[in-house]
């Protein structure tokens, strides 16, 4: 039997916010020798629960606000988990912000290999592939140029591009089929299908209905950190599109 390359159980994660915030460093100091600091958590995901086996795409939706990023974020390594189990297995590419992980200052090329080094790839090897990143992010004549000169466009096809190197295990996407051109989408799309059909798991967090409904083999659906539904793309996708007309769809 396969394992899932995900398996999340109960996850819950609490922000903690200050609620008497202070104007000054001197009062948040008198205010905490006093006892008088009041936090409040914030539930930015609670009792969420799936699993992604290798070769599947979960497509996750939900209004802005719903822990969807930070779901993410919790799949990366980059937050620990408040509550439950998380098990992300293999190599793991994220795609979570653009210039997550980049230097302005840096060029192109540098930020590829800072960008790949970190993903867990070679250097040098990285090194050897600068022209072929180039040419896949469409920026060859720009990499050596700092990336500060780039259009978010430019910084989002050059982060897909090494983020795809290879075939990761786990690749996870926040919006990236929203960057660029048509032509650079349409190839970003193939380009996904190619990993999955070697294998990759991907969840993908999207705005786009018809993305979850056309790309998803399942659709998680979040509202203010808990899962509302999870299953087959058009029901998902359609009692999420009803809720949007019907807020009352949620509590049903």
């Amino acid at each position: 039997m396969i394992e899932p390359a995900i398996e999340v159980s109960d996850l819950a994660l609490a922000y903690r916010l200050m609620r008497n915030r202070p104007g000054t460093i001197a009062e948040l100091a008198i205010n905490a020798l006093r006892r008088q600091v009041r936090y409040e958590r914030l539930w930015a995901l609670d009792g969420v629960s799936f699993s992604v086996a290798p070769g599947e795409l979960l497509a996750v939706v939900g209004p802005n606000g719903a822990g969807k990023s930070t779901l993410l974020r919790v799949l990366a390594r980059v937050l620990p988990p408040g509550r439950g189990r998380v098990i992300v297995r293999g190599h793991v590419s994220p795609i979570i912000e653009l210039g997550a992980g980049f230097n302005t200052e840096l060029t192109g090329l540098e930020n590829a290999v800072l960008y790949g080094a970190l993903l867990g790839h070679d250097p040098r090897w990285l090194q050897r592939h600068g022209d072929a990143i180039a040419a896949y992010a469409g920026l060859e004549g720009f990499m050596d140029v700092p990336i500060r000169a780039y259009s978010s466009g430019m910084i989002g096809r050059l982060a897909f591009a090494v983020a795809t190197l290879g075939t990761p295990d786990v690749l996870l996407i926040d919006e990236v089929l929203a960057v660029g051109d048509e032509e650079f989408r349409t190839r970003s799309a193939a380009r996904i299908d190619e990993l999955i059909g070697g294998g990759t798991a991907v969840v993908l967090v999207t705005h786009g209905m018809e993305v979850a409904r056309s790309r998803g083999d399942r659709v998680l659906w979040l509202d203010h950190g808990r899962p509302v539904a999870l299953g087959e793309p058009d029901h998902v996708v359609d009692a999420y599109v009803r809720s949007v007309s019907d807020p009352a769809v949620v509590a049903r």
